[in-house]
């Protein structure tokens, strides 16, 4: 039987319709979404379901809606199929605010409070740095060492940091607008295969996003965290953390941190894991899988068809 670990999309993820087949199929992921509107007093699965785009691409609605279809997939392959989160996975870890979703699957958060903390995170991220003062772009075939060097030299006496290891040759970088476009001539020089300028409404994961950190830092300090009922792999350390306090320190971290994707599904491959189950909007992680190692496979849960697929599985 495959060794499993779940985890949880990031940002970029979100698509309009999200959720709906779900939700239409599903009593207990429609409650998931009806829940999610209750805590953010907003209807957000309208947005989901129907759009504007522009609307569920405004960072403070995507990071919560990513999460709200995270965990109605969660709780319906608990009540419809009857599994036991802990007793079928080995770990949890998520992309970015994908990580808010794996602790409320583990129980280590409320949904209600997930939901107002993630609205909190994606309206401090979108507002620490006026649009357009900062960009994020994808250098394609370098590796980590590779593109902290190009960082470095692009930064001048500006901000310029990896923001994403996401997979070997896919590297995230983040910072001002004008030296993320050094980067990107750099890059060329550098052995860049092609570089990529991401449509992101901020400079996610890097010291610009200071100011998040600190709403961040005060909004965590009040909510209620417990011990995961299965082990988070942290995207600040690429290692296990249980720990409460240290969750919530690692949390905030985070958000001026990069993201070290690459390193955490190598780490769940130490600890034995062969597939990683994408559980919400996307294949982007299940995507990534066997180009961060071959020996791992994914697989992506979203739709009553994946659902049903799953648990002939197990």
């Amino acid at each position: 039987m495959a060794k499993i670990a779940f985890v949880f999309p990031g940002q970029g993820s979100q698509a309009v319709g999200m959720g709906t087949e779900l939700a239409a199929a599903f009593t207990v992921a429609r409650e998931t979404l009806e829940e999610v509107d209750d805590a953010l007093e907003q209807r957000l699965s309208k947005i989901m379901a129907e759009g504007p785009e522009s609307d569920l691409m405004l960072t403070e609605n995507a990071q919560p809606a990513l999460m709200a279809v995270s965990l109605a997939v969660v709780r319906v392959l608990e009540k419809e199929g009857g599994i036991e989160l802990a007793k079928v996975a080995r770990f949890v870890a998520g992309h970015s605010l994908g990580e808010y979703s794996a602790l409320a699957a583990a129980r280590a958060f409320a949904l209600a409070d997930t939901a107002r903390l993630l609205k909190r995170r994606g309206r401090a991220m979108q507002e620490a740095v006026p649009v357009g003062v900062g960009a994020m772009a994808a250098l394609l075939g370098v590796d980590l060492d590779a593109a902290k060097a190009i960082a470095a030299e692009a930064a001048g006496d500006q901000v310029c940091d990896p923001a994403n290891d996401n997979a070997p040759g896919q590297v995230v970088v983040s910072g001002n607008a004008e030296a993320i476009d050094r980067a990107i001539e750099i890059g060329k020089a550098k052995g860049a295969r092609r570089s990529i300028k991401l449509p992101v409404s901020a400079p996610f994961h890097c010291a610009l996003m200071k100011p998040a950190a600190d709403v961040m830092e005060e909004a965590l300090a009040s909510i209620a965290i417990l011990p995961p009922i299965m082990p988070l792999i942290a995207n600040v350390t690429a290692d296990i953390v249980t720990d409460p306090t240290a969750i919530r320190r690692l949390l905030v971290e985070q958000v001026t941190r990069m993201v070290r994707w690459r390193e955490s599904v190598l780490a769940m491959k130490g600890h034995d894991v062969d597939t990683l189950v994408e559980l919400g909007s996307g294949k982007v992680l299940s995507g990534l899988a066997r180009r961060i190692d071959p020996d791992i496979s994914g697989i992506a849960v979203g739709t009553p068809a994946d659902v049903e697929a799953f648990l002939k599985m197990l």
